[in-house]
């Protein structure tokens, strides 16, 4: 019965969100936090330009991990997706990650249906059913992989409901629902898995927090939203 139930959720909640992006027709932009042990090192920003059925969503995104004074870990990145309704038509990336560069040019291949990926981990082709590992998208909940979005990389998923929760950010209560994304294949090194804790707000059918832990305690927090 259990079972049943959370297979019953998960469809009427995929149906419910098959149109995605019309959810994020109402932002402009989505301000991220990132914390590592408590202390915010960085951050994530989403931008939102629309125009009749064509979004871009731009992400920017840059954090530095010290120790002592020292800096021992830095990325920098900025990407790009284009989408056609609810049609993802490209993304590209450039990432400095311990001045070392990645990179993802994706597109579309409409007579194949499916993309065409050049990245600094994976060169070749991918389903349509895959979506990009930003953390702007609650489609990212309702997909069995992921591409990286700094080096193209497929990464397949389990997505686990937790349950019904309320969290405080910022002075504000939210009622969300607390979801387990873990990598399928478990055998893979450990600073490869997926292995994340998410908090979804129906809503504003956002991802308003992420938590994992790598080189210590990391946490995405949506701070603004307009």
């Amino acid at each position: 019965m259990k079972k049943f139930l959370l297979f019953l959720f998960f469809l009427t909640y995929s149906f419910n969100s098959m149109a995605h992006m019309a959810h994020y027709n109402k932002f402009n932009k989505i301000e991220m936090e990132i914390l590592r042990d408590g202390e915010v090192i960085g951050y994530n920003y989403y931008f939102f330009k629309k125009d009749k059925d064509n979004t871009i969503v731009t992400n920017q995104l840059k954090f530095t991990v010290k120790l002592f004074g020292a800096t021992i870990f830095e990325v920098e990145s900025y990407g790009e997706e284009k989408y056609i309704k609810d049609k993802l038509i490209s993304f590209n990336s450039k990432t400095r990650q311990n001045k070392k560069d990645k990179y993802v040019q994706l597109k579309l291949n409409e007579g194949k249906n499916e993309y065409d990926i050049k990245g600094s981990s994976y060169t070749g082709s991918a389903s349509i059913e895959n979506v990009i590992g930003n953390w702007w998208s609650h489609k990212i909940l309702q997909t069995n992989s992921q591409i990286s979005p700094i080096s193209g990389s497929i990464k397949e998923q389990i997505v686990t409901f937790i349950g019904k929760e309320k969290i405080q950010l910022y002075g504000k209560t939210y009622e969300v629902e607390h979801f387990k994304l873990t990598s399928k294949d478990m055998s893979i090194p450990k600073d490869k898995r997926l292995n994340f804790d998410i908090w979804f707000n129906k809503e504003n059918a956002l991802i308003l927090k992420v938590a994992y832990s790598r080189m210590g305690n990391w946490e995405y927090r949506v701070k603004k939203f307009e």
